[in-house]
């Protein structure tokens, strides 16, 4: 069973920096584009950043010039590091990828969600 695990989450400071990564694991053929999405409380899910496989990426406007989307595709990892952080980027972030398990044919699959907060 294909699981996309997700880890660095936390309470930062606004100004400072956080790295998320999520990893996925599990039987798998390919991991086509990878995603990080958020969503604060009232709000839509939103797009934040994604990665295809060959490594380009698409950012929200709100976040270029501050997060970085990378991949690691050996490890099956996908990081986003979240560099000047404002008390508007707090909310749950979800990693996402589109990955072929059974067939070259992808399933959408998501992680369980990380809490980020920007507070002094």
């Amino acid at each position: 069973q294909v699981q996309l695990v997700e880890s660095g989450g936390g309470l930062v400071q606004p100004g400072g920096s956080l790295r998320l990564s999520c990893a996925a694991s599990g039987s798998l053929l390919s991991i086509y584009a990878m995603g990080w999405y958020r969503q604060a409380p009232g709000n839509q899910r939103e797009l934040v950043a994604s990665i295809t496989s060959g490594g380009a990426t698409n950012y929200l406007d709100s976040v270029k010039g501050r997060f970085t989307i990378s991949r690691d595709n050996a490890k099956r990892t996908v990081y986003l590091q979240m560099s000047s952080l404002k008390p508007e980027d707090t909310a749950v972030y979800y990693c996402n990828a589109d990955i072929a398990v059974e067939t070259m044919i992808p399933d959408d699959y998501w992680g369980q969600g990380t809490q980020v907060t920007v507070s002094s």
